[in-house]
């Protein structure tokens, strides 16, 4: 099993904002940092237009070390900012857990890893277009597809986040939103490679308003193991 995630450990949001650590139970020290459990709370000092200004963590369940009775999160499990984007993690400890995902009867052997709690390689998450540009004189283009590409051995899930740029907001478009189609929808990845398209109506892109600053489509592809991969979609209203 890989590392645990502890206080010393690098957490960055796609726009560059580091992440703070709290935790709510700092009873483990290690290398000078703290082991972190689910329900830790983090600050992210993000200076996007719409900033990623914090995270939950949470276990992915694929270890069964705890902490007062709170699993010790790893690594490798998969965190976002409660505006919905993914997090780099970066762990400079050596402190590894090699606990399994369920507590062992006494005595009993553990079984050999399972072939995609081996695999560390990220998905590539890929899209095409990777910018859209709208005019809202014309109401041109009247329609914008793109096409998200994602590749994993080991695929879990998916998720689509929208940043609005004028409203200064996020909202999960995983199943779509008014005006914005999203096929096949739901967040589920079962193959190794799958074809996610977002269409893109006229009136949902005039929706979002004319910004300096575009508005971005971020796609986030997670692996078994907790990787993740990210592609980012610009969208400029004028």
């Amino acid at each position: 099993m890989p590392q645990v995630l502890t206080t010393t450990a690098t957490i960055t949001c796609p726009h560059g904002g580091l992440g703070t650590t709290t935790p709510a139970t700092p009873y483990v020290d290690a290398q000078g940092g703290i082991v972190t459990c689910e329900g830790d709370v983090g600050v992210l000092s993000c200076g996007f237009v719409v900033p990623c200004t914090s995270y939950v963590l949470a276990s992915m369940g694929l270890n069964a070390s705890s902490i007062a009775g709170r699993p010790v999160i790893l690594a490798t499990d998969f965190q976002k900012s409660l505006t919905g984007l993914p997090l780099s993690i970066a762990e400079t400890t050596v402190v590894i857990d090699d606990s399994t995902p369920a507590p062992l009867p006494p005595g009993a052997s553990s079984a050999p890893l399972a072939p995609e709690l081996l695999n560390v390689a990220p998905p590539v998450v890929v899209a095409a277009p990777d910018s859209v540009a709208f005019t809202l004189s014309v109401m041109q283009p009247a329609t914008a597809m793109i096409v998200f590409t994602l590749t994993s051995a080991f695929p879990l899930s998916w998720t689509l986040t929208l940043l609005n740029t004028n409203a200064r907001n996020s909202a999960d478009a995983t199943n779509g939103l008014s005006g914005l189609v999203v096929g096949p929808a739901g967040g589920a990845w079962t193959t190794p490679t799958l074809a996610v398209t977002a269409t893109l109506s006229a009136a949902f892109m005039a929706s979002l308003g004319p910004s300096a600053v575009p508005h971005e489509l971020y796609m986030t592809g997670v692996s078994k193991r907790g990787k993740s991969a990210n592609a980012r979609v610009a969208i400029t209203v004028s």
